[in-house]
C-alpha cells in the first residue's frame, strides 16, 4: 500500500457517492444522511475527498485520466491494436477519423463527457455546502474551496481539449440556469472561465500540501501555464490557428517559473511503481491497493492494453506503438533526432527465426525508445531474466494480431506482473500506479516553447537540452539486449534559428511524451494536425492495410462531436462542432 499520507478516498465518500442522477449537470450524490448531517465539518471534508475521487473514477470505456485513446491512437503515436479492427470498433473509427455522425456507434466519448460532468458535479455539490459554512465552524473553508475549484477547472479543461465548446457549470448557478446553460461562447471566453477557477486555486493554495495528492499552488501554476499556452494559439471557428498571442506566452513563462518540481534522475522512474508523487509528478490521479476497501482503488483505464501473454498478463493487446513513432527514436552521428528524414527507413521492421527484431548496424537510438516501446527480443519493463514473473523479454508472440497491427507493444503504462501494485480481474489488468496529468518535464517544455516563440531561442534550447541530458543518463536499468544496440543522444547548439528550434521543440515533446496521450492535442494546438496526420497516414497505410481509408478532415477532426444525446436532452441548446 502506498504511503498512508496519500490522500485518496475514504469510507465517507463511499456513503455519499453510490448513485447517479439522470441529469448529469444536476448530478448530486445520494446517501443516507440529511443535509444538516452532511454539513458537519467531518462530512464536508468527506465531500472534498469524494470530489477528488471523481476525477479518477475512470474506466476502459469512458476514460478520463489516461488519454491513450483520444491523444495517442488518434495521433501518429500508436495503433488501436486488439483482435482486429472490429475489436472495440469505435476506437477504429477514431483512428480512421470517421466520426461524421455523432453517437452513431460511438459510446465512448459520450461516457467520457458524462464522467467528467459527474466529477464537476461532485465539486459543485461540495462547494454549495462549504460556501454556507462559517470560517469559525470550518477553518479550512477557503483552502477546500480552492481545491474544489481546481478540480472543477481540471475537468472542464479536459472536456475542452476533447470537445472545444462545452458548458461551464458552477455551484452558484440555479437549477434553471444549469438546465439552460449553453456551450455558445468564444474560445477565449471559455479559456478564461477555466482560468478563473485555477487562479482562485493559485491565490489560495499553499505551495505544497502535507497530504500528498491534494492540489497545491504549484499544480495550479502548472495548469495555468498549460492553459495560457493553449490559449496563446488563437483559433477561428474551424479550429485553424490564426495568430499566436505574445502576452499569453509571457504568462506561460511566469507561471512555469512558479512551479516547484524537478526531473527524476532516470526517465524510467516516471513509469514505475514506487515513484508516485515524486519530484516530477506535479499533478496526478491517485490510486491505491490493499487500502481496506473491498476491491481496492486501482486504475483500469489501460486495462485493455497489457501484452497478449496469457502466462504473464492476459489480454488484450491494445495501444500498440506505430512504426512511425518507433522510427522517430533514431539519431544521427551527433546523437540528434532525424527531424525531417526519420521515417525514410524503418527500424525493427522484421523478426528473425528466434523471434527477435534486430537493429541494423550503424543505427543509433535515443534510449527513451526502450522505456516506451515493447520490441521483440528486448527486455520488457527492465527485466532481462526469467524470474517468478516468467521470462520478461518481450516476445513476438505477445502481439495479438501482428498481421494487422504489427508487433510493437507499449511499455510506459505497464507494470511487471509480480509488482505489488498489480491486480488482475478476469483478463483485465489494473494497477495502483498513479496517472500523471502533468509532469515537470511538461512544464519545462511549455516554458521552452513560449521562450522560442518569443524569440528567446537560446534559452528555450537550453531547456530542451536539460530534457535530453536526462534521457542520456537513463540507461542504467536493463533496457537493451545486444551488442548491436547503440544509444547516442546529444544536445542542440544554442545557435539554432527560431524555425529550427521550434521544430526541435515539437519533436522533443513527441519523444518525451510518446504514448502518454499528449500528441494529438499538441498537434491541434500548433495547427498542424491535418498536415502531420495525413502525411503519417499516407506512408503508414503502405505498411498497415487497416489505414487504407483513413483521412483527417481539417476544420472537423481537431475535436470530437458534442454527444448527440446531450444536444437532444437540452432541446438543442448545445451547438454542434463544425462538420458533424
Amino acid at each position: 500500500m502506498k504511503n498512508n499520507k496519500i490522500f485518496l478516498i475514504g469510507l465517507l465518500a463511499m456513503v455519499f457517492l453510490t448513485a447517479c442522477n439522470e441529469d448529469v449537470l444536476e448530478y448530486k450524490p445520494e446517501g443516507l444522511l440529511s443535509q444538516a448531517d452532511v454539513s458537519t465539518t467531518e462530512n464536508l471534508e468527506g465531500l472534498v475527498i469524494a470530489a477528488y475521487a471523481g476525477i479518477a473514477n475512470d474506466e476502459m470505456v469512458g476514460p478520463i485520466t489516461h488519454q491513450w485513446v483520444y491523444g495517442s491512437v488518434r495521433a501518429d503515436d500508436a495503433y488501436k491494436g486488439g483482435g482486429g479492427i472490429g475489436d472495440v470498433d469505435v476506437i477504429n473509427r477514431y483512428e480512421m477519423y470517421n466520426l461524421t455522425i455523432p453517437d452513431y456507434g460511438d459510446w465512448m466519448t459520450p461516457k467520457t463527457w458524462v464522467n467528467h460532468y459527474k466529477a464537476i458535479s461532485r465539486a459543485n455539490f461540495a462547494l454549495e455546502l462549504i460556501n454556507e459554512a462559517s470560517e469559525a465552524d470550518f477553518p479550512k473553508k477557503t483552502l477546500r474551496q480552492a481545491e474544489l475549484r481546481f478540480l472543477r477547472a481540471h475537468s472542464h479543461f479536459m472536456l475542452k481539449l476533447l470537445f472545444k465548446k462545452v458548458p461551464y457549470i458552477v455551484e452558484t448557478m440555479t437549477a434553471e440556469e444549469k438546465a439552460n446553460a449553453t456551450n455558445d461562447m468564444t474560445n477565449d471566453e471559455l479559456w478564461n472561465m477555466i482560468a478563473d477557477d485555477f487562479l482562485f486555486a493559485y491565490n489560495n493554495l499553499p505551495q505544497s500540501q502535507d497530504e500528498v495528492g491534494r492540489a497545491d499552488r504549484s499544480a495550479a501554476a502548472a495548469y495555468l501555464a498549460k492553459l495560457r499556452l493553449y490559449q496563446a494559439y488563437e483559433q477561428n471557428d474551424t479550429h485553424q490557428v490564426t495568430s499566436i498571442n505574445p502576452a499569453r506566452l509571457q504568462e506561460v513563462i511566469d507561471y512555469a517559473d512558479d512551479v516547484t518540481g524537478a526531473l527524476e534522475p532516470d526517465f524510467g522512474n516516471n513509469f514505475l511503481d514506487g515513484f508516485d508523487n515524486g519530484s516530477e509528478s506535479i499533478w496526478a490521479a491517485q490510486f491505491s491497493i490493499n487500502d481496506g476497501t473491498l476491491v481496492s482503488r486501482v486504475s483500469f483505464v489501460t486495462g485493455l492494453n497489457s501484452p497478449n501473454s496469457t502466462e504473464l498478463y492476459g489480454c488484450c493487446g491494445f495501444h500498440l506503438a506505430s512504426q512511425n513513432m518507433v522510427n522517430a527514436f533514431k539519431t544521427d552521428t551527433n546523437g540528434l533526432p532525424l527531424l525531417d528524414t526519420f521515417n525514410d527507413v524503418d527500424i525493427f521492421d522484421s523478426v528473425d527465426g528466434n523471434g527477435k527484431a534486430p537493429l541494423a548496424p550503424g543505427i543509433t537510438l535515443d534510449p527513451r525508445i526502450d522505456h516506451t516501446v515493447g520490441i521483440p527480443g528486448r527486455p520488457f519493463k527492465y527485466r532481462n531474466t526469467v524470474n517468478e514473473a516468467g521470462d520478461m523479454i518481450y516476445n513476438f508472440s505477445w502481439a495479438r494480431d501482428p498481421g494487422v497491427y504489427g508487433y510493437f507493444g507499449n511499455m510506459k503504462e505497464q507494470q511487471a506482473p509480480d509488482c505489488s501494485c498489480y491486480v488482475k480481474e478476469g483478463p483485465f489488468v489494473g494497477t495502483s500506479k498513479n496517472v500523471d496529468f502533468i509532469r515537470y518535464a511538461d512544464v519545462l517544455l511549455w516554458k521552452a516553447e513560449a521562450l522560442i516563440q518569443l524569440n528567446q531561442v537560446s534559452q528555450g534550447i537550453a531547456i530542451i537540452n536539460r530534457i535530453r541530458d536526462r534521457a542520456a543518463n537513463s540507461t542504467n536499468r536493463p533496457i537493451n539486449a545486444g551488442a548491436t544496440d547503440v544509444y547516442a543522444i546529444g544536445t542542440y547548439p544554442l545557435t539554432l534559428s527560431k524555425e529550427d528550434a521550434l521544430k526541435a521543440l515539437k519533436f522533443e515533446r513527441r519523444l518525451e511524451f510518446a504514448m502518454e496521450g499528449a500528441r494529438f492535442f499538441d498537434l491541434v494546438r500548433w495547427g498542424q494536425a491535418a498536415q502531420v496526420l495525413n502525411g503519417y497516414v499516407a506512408v503508414e497505410k503502405t505498411k498497415r492495410d487497416f489505414l487504407a481509408n483513413a483521412q483527417f478532415t481539417a476544420g472537423r477532426d481537431e475535436y470530437y462531436p458534442i454527444p448527440q444525446r446531450e444536444i437532444d436532452v437540452t432541446g438543442g441548446l448545445y451547438t454542434q462542432n463544425p462538420g458533424y
